[in-house]
């Protein structure tokens, strides 16, 4: 199935976000994107989509094939976007695999991008009758991707004319043909050398024992669907580290887990849902509690299992043999007798998360509630304020890109309040929850769906009428704010 126009939405949204002045020229794609007509389609908008492939070798050279349709040289053709491509950076891995032969496993992602397009190149394409298009306005995402092995692979064109224009050619970014690519990939400092942009934690108790973690069965959609695997996860833009993306994962995963001596251990090469290259920097670190204790927010369970059992798993080959080396260098009895401190409500610093909520009321006094989406990790088909949790960011800023993502609303922080804080434990081990309540007393927009994965519809609601299904805090937090009260707590 190909992206949805939220997808994509999301996906260019990031892009303004680092290219801001690039606003205007992306107007009439963001105005279609708002349409219900989907914007991948071929003949259906007064513009479409196509994707591309930046391919960069060890030496920092760029991929250039000489192209019938060009003057000169270029980076691989771009393509529509059909039916089979799940997003546009797989449309962008078919790219340069039809121009090229150039194939996903071969092929890794930037730690500065991380599958973000470098570059959104507009063009006016005359029309073709021959395919029924019109005069349009034409928009190639373009994607950088490293090779992930040190030579460059055989290359094979496609298409005879394309041969007869002329061979691949790796130019040297300087000499790159697009001045638009050739600014941007200079400004990214794209060195061509493959780094790790995903990280996971193997987790051991000492005495033999290994833990790991059973995914959700939803092939297509997860990496490693139904299989045993270490937990971790892909690296973001607001992580400084991969220990902090390790971190990160964790927390939104099983946030109880306190792990002891996290240190790196090895980098292992997996392959990701789109089959890239992915090098993963595994971190080794103690624990020795009981996984049943936890509250699991991704996946089906958590369990131990020794090394005599890994064979009895539907497990992956390279994490049963990494599993296998580190019992080999760390034998039962080569680590402290003494088990790690847990916390159990004492003195101990214990990390707690942090969410913003958004309240807001119409002029009857109404407050806006979203339903969330039932497939959703946490309160499934129940209502909740518009919310988030903080990442690398402060809270207002937080709520501020929340609620433009979530709902398409504006809001200066300057027009914010905060009016109420609940400090929640769903659960007996999870992670304490800080949850920041704040009223925005002014707002630019109509609510909107804007990630119907996540929320299916906005209402506003009397505060004397609310709906049963409603997020047990949420209730807590509107009952407190008209009361005066501003501060609550829940699962103490």
């Amino acid at each position: 199935m190909s992206p949805s126009s939220t997808a994509v939405r999301r996906t260019v949204e990031a892009y303004l976000d680092r290219h801001p002045g690039e606003r205007d020229a992306l107007a009439e794609l963001r105005a279609a994107l708002d349409r219900p007509v989907g914007a991948s389609g071929r003949t259906s908008l007064a513009g479409h989509i196509t994707c591309s492939a930046v391919v960069i070798d060890r030496q920092g050279r760029v991929l250039h094939i000489g192209h019938r349709a060009s003057s000169g040289p270029t980076i691989t053709p771009g393509v529509h976007v059909e039916p089979e491509d799940r997003t546009l950076l797989v449309a962008a891995l078919r790219a340069v695999s039809e121009a090229a032969g150039i194939e996903p496993g071969t092929l890794c992602l930037t730690r500065q991008l991380l599958g973000s397009p470098l570059d959104i190149n507009v063009q006016d394409d005359a029309s073709n009758p021959a395919v029924g298009e019109p005069a349009h306005r034409r928009y190639e995402f373009r994607y950088v991707f490293y090779l992930a092995g040190e030579e460059p692979p055989g290359i094979v064109l496609s298409d005879q004319e394309d041969r007869e224009v002329g061979g691949p050619r790796w130019l040297p970014q300087p000499e790159v043909t697009s001045p638009t690519l050739r600014a941007k990939l200079l400004a990214a400092g794209l060195d061509g050398r493959p780094e790790s942009v995903n990280a996971s934690a193997l987790i051991y108790d000492g005495y033999g024992r290994y833990l790991l973690h059973l995914r959700d069965h939803k092939p297509g959609e997860i990496w490693e669907s139904g299989a045993f695997a270490l937990l971790g996860g892909g690296r973001t833009h607001d992580d400084q580290s991969l220990e902090e993306t390790l971190l990160r994962e964790l927390s939104e995963e099983v946030p109880g887990i306190r792990l002891q001596d996290v240190k790196p251990y090895a980098v292992e090469a997996a392959s990701s849902i789109d089959g890239l290259s992915v090098p993963v920097q595994v971190f080794e670190a103690r624990w020795r509690g009981d996984p049943g204790r936890l509250a699991l927010h991704e996946g089906v369970l958590l369990h131990w299992f020794t090394v005599d059992e890994l064979d009895r798993l539907r497990l992956s080959p390279e994490a049963r043999d990494l599993i296998r080396r580190h019992a080999a260098e760390n034998p039962p009895g080569s680590e402290p007798a003494a088990a790690p401190p847990v916390w159990d409500g004492g003195s101990q610093v214990v990390l707690n998360g942090i969410g913003v909520h958004l309240h807001i009321e119409d002029a009857e006094g109404r407050v806006l509630l979203g339903l969330r989406h039932p497939e959703s990790k946490y309160a499934g088909s129940t209502w909740h304020y518009l919310a988030g949790k903080c990442e690398q960011e402060p809270a207002l800023a937080c709520l501020v890109r929340e609620a433009r993502e979530e709902a398409g609303l504006v809001i200066d922080p300057a027009d914010v309040d905060l009016v109420h804080v609940v400090h929640v434990v769903d659960a007996p081990g999870s992670m304490p929850l800080m949850q920041l309540v704040f009223r925005a007393r002014r707002w630019e927009g109509t609510p909107e769906v804007r990630e119907p994965d996540k929320c299916l519809t906005w209402q506003w609601w009397p505060q004397g009428e609310l709906p049963e299904r409603l997020v047990s805090y949420t209730r807590t937090a509107i009952s407190a704010i008209a009361e005066g009260r501003p501060y609550s707590q829940l699962g103490w």
